[in-house]
C-alpha cells in the first residue's frame, strides 16, 4: 500500500461514493476502483461495501479509515514542519465545537487566530458532542471541546471549566416571573423538550431527575438548538441548557432563563485531542488560545454560568 491509495480510500469513505471521490480527486473512476482493489488485495480483506445507495466501509474498512487518516495527518505535519520549521505555527487545525458553545466561542477563536497566527488555517466543525467524539477518534479533528473531565484510551483530556444548567421557558407553578432561579423540584412533571436519548445533556438530565426522585416529563426529542429555543420561547414547553446556548441572542430573542438550584446542575467541559499522533505547534497554539479566550470571556462577564478549573489543571 502507498500514500496515494490511502488518500483515495479516505476520500471514498468521506464522500460515500466512488464517483464523487473521483471528481474531487480529479481521477478517472475506473482508475480509482483499480487502486482500491489493489489496496484490498494487499490487506487481504474487503474494505468497502458497494450498493445502489453508495459506498460504506466494512468493519475492516473502518479500522483502515482511522489509521489512514492518522497517517495522512502525520504526512501533512511532516511536510509543513520541514517546509516552515519544526516550531512554526502554521498549517491546518481542525476544531470541533459543541452546538451550545459555538455562538460564544467560535468567532472569538477565529478572530484571535487570524490576528495572531496568520499562517494557521482553521477548520471549524459544529455538532453534538457525541459526534465530535467520533470525529476526534477517527482522526478528523485535531481538537474538540467535549463534555467530560477524564482521559480515555486514545484521547487526552484537559478540563477547563464546569458550566451550570438553566431552565429556559416558563415552568409555571410557584415560579414567579422575576425569579432568577428555579429549584429542580419545581420542574416535576413540567413539559420539557430535550435532545435525543444518546445526547450527553439528555443523559445528565435524566440521571439528575432520577437521583433527586423528581418526575421527568420530556414530551419531545429535539436535536436542534434553534428549535429547542423556539419552543421554550413559545411557552409550549421548557428546555434545559447552559447559558452559552443563548449568548449571541438579543434580550428580545431569548426565552426566560433561570438557574437551576437545589441542587445546582453542572457538567464539565474539556479540550480534548488524540494522543496517537504528535501534537503540532499549530494545534498547541490553538489550544492555548482557546484556554486564554475562555478565561477572558469569563472575567469580562460575557460567558456566564461557568466556573473555571484551577490554572494548574488547565495549563497548556
Amino acid at each position: 500500500m502507498d500514500i496515494r491509495q490511502l488518500r483515495y480510500f479516505v476520500n471514498i469513505v468521506d464522500y460515500g461514493s466512488l464517483g464523487k471521490a473521483a471528481e474531487k480527486l480529479y481521477v478517472a473512476q475506473p482508475s480509482l476502483s483499480q487502486q482500491i482493489a489493489k489496496l484490498e488485495d494487499d490487506v487481504g480483506v474487503p474494505l468497502l461495501i458497494r450498493s445502489s445507495q453508495g459506498v460504506k466501509p466494512t468493519a475492516a474498512g473502518q479500522a483502515m479509515y482511522r489509521h489512514a487518516r492518522l497517517v495522512l495527518h502525520q504526512m501533512e505535519q511532516l511536510r509543513q514542519e520541514v517546509r516552515e520549521g519544526a516550531g512554526a505555527e502554521s498549517g491546518t487545525v481542525a476544531i470541533g465545537f459543541p452546538t451550545t458553545m459555538v455562538s460564544i466561542l467560535a468567532m472569538p477563536v477565529f478572530e484571535r487566530v487570524r490576528a495572531r497566527y496568520p499562517g494557521i488555517r482553521l477548520q471549524l466543525f459544529e455538532s453534538m458532542s457525541g459526534y465530535l467524539d467520533e470525529l476526534l477518534a477517527n482522526g478528523r479533528l485535531d481538537l474538540a471541546i467535549l463534555f467530560r473531565d477524564t482521559t480515555t484510551p486514545g484521547i487526552t483530556t484537559l478540563p477547563v471549566l464546569d458550566e451550570e444548567l438553566y431552565v429556559l421557558g416558563e415552568p409555571g407553578g410557584e415560579i414567579g416571573a422575576r425569579m432568577r432561579t428555579c429549584p429542580l423540584a419545581a420542574l416535576a412533571n413540567v413539559p420539557l423538550v430535550a435532545p435525543g436519548q444518546s445526547n450527553g445533556l439528555r443523559l445528565l438530565t435524566e440521571r439528575t431527575f432520577a437521583r433527586e426522585q423528581i418526575p421527568l416529563n420530556i414530551i419531545a426529542d429535539i436535536d436542534s438548538l434553534p428549535t429547542l429555543l423556539a419552543i421554550a420561547q413559545s411557552g409550549q414547553a421548557c428546555t434545559i441548557l447552559p447559558a452559552s446556548a443563548v449568548s449571541a441572542r438579543s434580550a428580545a430573542d431569548k426565552p426566560k432563563m433561570r438557574r437551576i438550584i437545589d441542587p445546582v446542575v453542572r457538567r464539565p467541559a474539556s479540550i480534548c485531542w488524540p494522543n496517537s499522533v504528535p501534537v503540532s505547534s499549530a494545534a498547541l497554539a490553538i489550544r492555548s488560545t482557546i484556554c486564554e479566550l475562555i478565561n477572558e470571556l469569563c472575567a469580562n462577564g460575557v460567558w456566564t454560568g461557568i466556573e473555571l478549573r484551577p490554572p494548574q489543571t488547565a495549563a497548556t
